[in-house]
């Protein structure tokens, strides 16, 4: 083995290990990034974040042209699905990005190692691949290493039958019945692609509701709104077994809170329960660093482990697991790494599911804010009564704020509509800049835009909407 001398090692190039990379190459630390995969950019945006939002992009257009463009005046005739010219377009813009991330690495002068990363010391990861393994030494290193898809008891994948969501991306043939476990941010949007494209899809949920998390009106909206497009409900239901006979999938299933199993049959049967930690064979465990029950690393203020030089971020330590979160850990440990003031505020983190309408949100739900024992003040605007979204079509979903009663600085929003996604940057933006919704509604936003829900909701919170 050659030895090889860094100033920082990064194990994992997802979203949060290739930013840390490059953050930490701007800083002047000579950086190593360990891949084991061929291409970098991690599950996020090789079978995650991108891959999906490309797919549920081209079914909107697929639903949109089938069923939306009448009326608007637009007449379409005899639309059809070619699946593997939208497959060859998710896989063109995955390839594309993952490039992209390699375009940085060079510009940057990171040096990518591929094979598998493992720590052993605090100062030397062990990179072992097909050809001859290295051993890189390191001053400090950063475990970026993300999730995998989580599995259930009594469920064994099988990538065509029984499938979790790597899988789902990459399905051959629309099936005729998919029955989608888990429903939350995974389930719901992939359960959207396949319904927009034809299947018919059953979501089982343990919970009473949707998107456990979010602002509990909020998810009933989305909840209604993917109801008619034909998604199907199914709360309070555990799964307890599945198995493969000749074509089809039988679900064994039962009330959450005890009673008779039933069986159900499906054609493709989706897993979307959430995701585990990535963190077998990394050494990090025999090196002695600590982990919570929950299997994840535990880490300081500086996202440094129980072992000093040891480092980690992202879906291996505790918090949402979300890209976004990660990149802005990467960034802020090895800033203070290099001495500097990195900061991530886990209250303004925004959560978001990309169906449609899009659901997303940042901060304290009412109720949670509630069950702290704060007083609150609410503000509610519905799409239905912007311009904007009656021109465009859109009227499902509303912008709620959650503020402070005595200060009324903002605790939390939820919006349920179109580019919710994009909306919700206004409300992180101002929760971090410590924004009242008072700020919010003094504000001049463009006429007519989406946005003015916003600005509408900021004013229902005292009470003086205009436009309702």
């Amino acid at each position: 083995m050659s030895d090889d001398r860094f100033d920082l090692v990064v194990i994992g190039s997802g979203p949060g290990g290739y930013v840390a990379a490059i953050r930490a190459a701007q800083l002047g630390l000579r950086t190593a990034c360990v891949e084991r995969y061929p291409s970098l950019g991690g599950t996020c945006l090789n079978v995650g974040c991108i891959p999906s939002k490309a797919l549920l992009d081209s079914s909107e257009h697929f639903a949109h042209a089938r069923g939306g463009l009448a009326a608007h005046g637009v007449r379409v005739a005899d639309v059809r699905l070619d699946l593997p010219a939208m497959m060859a377009r998710k896989d063109k813009v995955v390839g594309e990005l993952t490039r992209g991330v390699e375009s940085l690495f060079r510009k940057h002068r990171i040096e990518r190692v591929h094979g598998h990363g493992r720590l052993v010391s605090a100062g030397e990861v062990e990179v072992s691949g097909e050809g001859p393994g290295r051993r890189l030494a390191a001053a400090r290193v950063l475990i970026a290493t993300g999730s995998r898809p989580a599995a259930l008891p009594g469920v064994a994948f099988d990538g065509r039958r029984i499938v979790h969501s790597t899988d789902a991306l990459a399905l051959e043939r629309v099936p005729a019945r998919l029955l989608v476990v888990g429903a939350g941010a995974i389930g719901l949007e992939l359960g959207s692609v396949w319904r927009r494209l034809g299947s018919e899809v059953t979501v089982l949920e343990l919970l009473d509701r949707i998107v456990p998390g979010a602002d509990a009106a909020s998810a009933r909206l989305l909840q209604r709104a993917l109801e008619r497009q034909g998604l199907r409900f199914r709360f309070g239901v555990s799964v307890r077994a599945a198995t493969v006979e000749g074509e089809e999938v039988r679900v064994e299933m039962a009330p959450a809170g005890g009673g008779e199993a039933a069986v159900e049959t499906a054609d493709v049967l989706l897993v979307a329960v959430g995701r585990r930690p990535c963190t077998e064979g990394l050494g990090a465990r025999e090196l002695g660093v600590r982990f919570d029950d929950g299997g994840r690393i535990e880490v300081d203020g500086h996202f440094q482990t129980s072992v000093p030089g040891v480092h980690a971020i992202g879906d291996v330590i505790a918090g949402p697991m979300l890209a976004h979160k990660a990149e802005e850990e990467g960034i802020a440990c090895v800033e203070r790494m290099a001495g500097q003031a990195g900061h991530v505020n886990p209250d303004t983190i925004p959560g978001v599911v990309y169906t449609w309408p899009e659901l997303a949100w940042v901060g304290l739900t009412e109720d949670d804010a509630r069950e702290r024992g704060r007083e609150v003040r609410t503000g509610v605007f519905p799409f239905a009564a912007n311009g904007r979204a009656k021109a465009m079509g859109e009227r499902d979903g509303h912008v709620k704020l959650v503020a402070d009663a005595a200060t009324d600085r903002l605790l939390g929003a939820s919006i349920v509509g179109p580019r919710a996604s994009d909306l919700i940057a206004e409300l992180v933006v101002a929760m971090e800049l410590g924004a009242s919704a008072e700020d919010l509604a003094r504000s001049v936003h463009a006429h007519p835009t989406l946005p003015e829900a916003v600005k509408e909701a900021a004013l229902a919170v005292a009470g003086r909407t205009i436009h309702l």
